[in-house]
């Protein structure tokens, strides 16, 4: 008997611990309803075999011009220039202007091994859109349609985070900031509590096995790193979202959360009456009532 008690409130300690770990923001959450009824555009409205290929100008105006909300992804150059790109490396996305190399050529490295200035002789894909500023997106938006902005973080550097707070402070729009590395909703939480926050996680292990490995991304799967950024949302792979740590964060402490990514109209009407914000590519939705 005595073993039995023992072990109960050892149980009852662990699950309480486990529920302090993942709960989000509780108290002082900004609000939230500039981000709820709008569809958000993922890296823009783009096709990456046409001119408006992902995190270009020309999808970020598409996607103003129909009304969505936009998803885009922000990481530093060589120089700390915010540019918005979505992969570390360059080599599935950039690609060399005619002439500089054989058109098959891989362009190496990653964003941060070159200037801003060097990043212009790559185009995006087969397009003419080069890889464009974070700032000159914010002008090209202007605040007609509220943006959630992804940090790229690797490991511990957060230098991206002061650059782009120094841009976000002086727009006019509606924004919020996520980021899959929890240092860096650390660093709004401590910095800018003001701002919408997200921290955004997967089924590592059951997406990529070959890729995430080890005791970490069970870790960032069961959100038991909410503990340092207490988020305000949590945007999770839409395809696990029987996920119990998304599901209490959703049910029993009231966070928002984001399915990342909807990539049809049936998994769009599957996955509205679990997720608040929805976020799309790879189809246009059908107009909404």
């Amino acid at each position: 008997m005595i073993f039995l008690k023992v072990l109960c409130e050892i149980l009852v300690v662990l699950a309480l611990l486990y529920l302090f770990m993942i709960m989000p923001r509780i108290f002082g959450r900004p609000s939230r309803d500039p981000f709820l009824g709008v569809l958000y555009a993922h890296r823009g409205l783009h096709e990456n075999d046409s001119n408006a290929p992902e995190n270009s100008m020309a999808a970020f105006k598409k996607a103003v011009d129909a009304g969505y909300g936009i998803e885009c992804d922000v990481q530093l150059t060589k120089d700390g220039v915010p540019v918005i790109f979505h992969d570390f490396t360059l080599a599935r996305v950039a690609r060399y202007d005619d002439g500089m190399a054989p058109a098959d050529a891989e362009v190496k490295g990653k964003v941060i091994d070159y200037t801003y200035e060097e990043l212009q002789s790559f185009h995006l894909m087969n397009s003419a859109e080069r890889i464009p500023k974070f700032e000159d997106f914010l002008k090209l938006v202007d605040g007609k349609v509220p943006l959630i902005v992804e940090l790229k973080i690797e490991l511990k550097d957060l230098s991206v985070c002061p650059a782009v707070d120094k841009l976000l402070s002086n727009y006019k729009g509606v924004y919020c900031i996520e980021s899959f590395n929890p240092l860096g909703v650390f660093w709004y939480r401590k910095n800018r509590p003001e701002v919408l926050r997200g921290q955004l996680s997967d089924d590592f292990h059951r997406d990529k096995p070959e890729e995430f490995k080890g005791i970490l991304y069970f870790i960032l799967t069961n959100l038991l790193l909410n503990i340092l950024g207490r988020p305000d949302f949590i945007a999770f792979n839409h395809k696990y979202k029987s996920c119990l740590s998304l599901r209490i964060c959703r049910s029993l402490f009231g966070a928002l959360t984001a399915a990342w990514t909807i990539k049809s109209q049936q998994q769009l009407e599957d996955n509205k009456d679990t997720f608040d914000i929805l976020i799309f590519d790879s189809f246009i939705p059908e107009a909404r009532n």
